[in-house]
C-alpha cells in the first residue's frame, strides 16, 4: 500500500475511534469536547504511536486506544491555552476556539474531561499478548510526557519565559517540553507496546525526540509574525528565519538518521519526518 494511502487509513481509525468515544449525549459539555476534538487537526502524534507499533507487529486495533489518548491529551492542551489566561487565542483551526464557542468556563471544563477520558481510555485498553508491563509502560510514558516534567512544565516555561532570558538552550528545552515530549511519547508507546528491543527503543526515543523539536520549528515557521506565545518568542524570534530552517533541517535530518541507526524499515515513520521538512508541514 502507498505510504500516504496507509497513512490516511490510519487517520480515518483514528476519527472514528474517536468520535466513538464522545458520542453525543445531549449535553453541552459533550458538545465542546467534540468541538475541541472532532473540528480538524491532521492527527499527527496518534499517527506517529500506530506507525511506531505496526513497524514492530502490533495490530492496529490493539494500538488504537494509546492513539486516541495521546490525541485527547493534545486537544486538551489545545483548549486549555486557547483560553485568555494561557495565550488568548481567538481562532483555532480556522474557526472560534472553544473558549469562544462555548465559554471560557465550559471551556475549561472540556478540557479537563479530556484529559480524564484519555486515561479512562488507557485503563480500560487491553494488554497487548497479555503483556501487562508494556500498558504499565505505556501508562507511565503519557502520564510523564503530558505532565509536570513534560507538557505542562513547557507551558509554564513558555508563559514565564522572559525575552531576555530566551537564549537558544532554553528555548530549545520550553518546545521539547511543551510540544515534543507528547511526540516523543507517542513514539516510545508504540513501540513499547509492540515489544521492540531495547536497542530499538533508544533509536525510536531519539527519533521521537528530534521529531518533537521539529514539528515546533516548523510551526514556528508556518506562524512566523503570529506567534501564539504570551512572550512572543518561536523560533524565528529566537533564532532568525534562516537559523530556524537549519534547525529545522537538522532534527529531520536526526530523526531520519535515528531510523537508519536502529534499522527500523518504516516508510510511515520517515514519511511523517518529511512532511516537516522546510517548505511542508502539518497542522495541529
Amino acid at each position: 500500500m502507498d505510504v500516504r494511502n496507509d497513512l490516511d487509513d490510519m487517520r480515518k481509525a483514528v476519527d472514528a475511534e474517536l468520535d466513538r468515544l464522545l458520542a453525543a449525549d445531549g449535553s453541552r459539555l459533550l458538545e465542546a469536547m467534540r468541538y475541541a476534538v472532532l473540528g480538524g487537526g491532521k492527527r499527527f502524534r496518534p499517527l506517529v504511536l500506530l506507525a511506531a507499533g505496526e513497524a514492530f507487529g502490533a495490530s492496529r486495533p490493539a494500538l488504537l486506544p494509546y492513539a486516541c489518548a495521546v490525541e485527547l491529551i493534545h486537544n486538551y492542551s489545545l483548549v486549555h491555552d486557547d483560553l485568555p489566561a494561557m495565550d488568548n487565542d481567538d481562532l483555532r483551526r480556522g474557526r472560534p476556539s472553544c473558549h469562544k464557542a462555548f465559554g471560557e468556563g465550559l471551556a475549561l471544563l472540556a478540557g479537563d474531561g479530556l484529559l480524564s477520558l484519555a486515561f479512562e481510555v488507557i485503563a480500560g485498553a487491553p494488554s497487548l499478548q497479555g503483556h501487562m508491563e508494556r500498558k504499565d509502560r505505556a501508562l507511565r510514558e503519557i502520564a510523564s510526557a503530558s505532565g509536570i516534567g513534560g507538557m505542562i512544565k513547557g507551558q509554564w516555561l513558555d508563559i514565564s519565559l522572559r525575552r531576555e532570558d530566551a537564549d537558544a538552550d532554553a528555548f530549545i528545552d520550553m518546545i521539547g517540553k511543551k510540544t515534543g515530549e507528547l511526540i516523543k511519547a507517542a513514539a516510545n508507546v508504540g513501540a513499547v507496546l509492540a515489544g521492540a528491543p531495547a536497542p530499538v527503543l533508544a533509536a525510536i526515543g531519539d527519533y521521537g525526540t528530534a521529531l518533537g523539536l521539529a514539528f515546533q520549528l516548523r510551526d514556528d515557521l508556518a506562524d512566523s509574525g503570529r506567534s501564539g506565545s504570551p512572550s512572543g518568542l518561536d523560533a524565528v524570534a529566537v533564532f532568525g528565519r534562516e537559523g530556524a530552517r537549519a534547525r529545522l533541517e537538522e532534527c529531520v535530518a536526526g530523526a531520519l538518521a535515528a531510523l537508519d541507526k536502529g534499522k527500523i524499515a518504516s516508510a510511515e515513520l520517515r514519511h511523517l519526518a518529511g512532511t516537516l521538512s522546510p517548505g511542508r508541514g502539518m497542522s495541529a
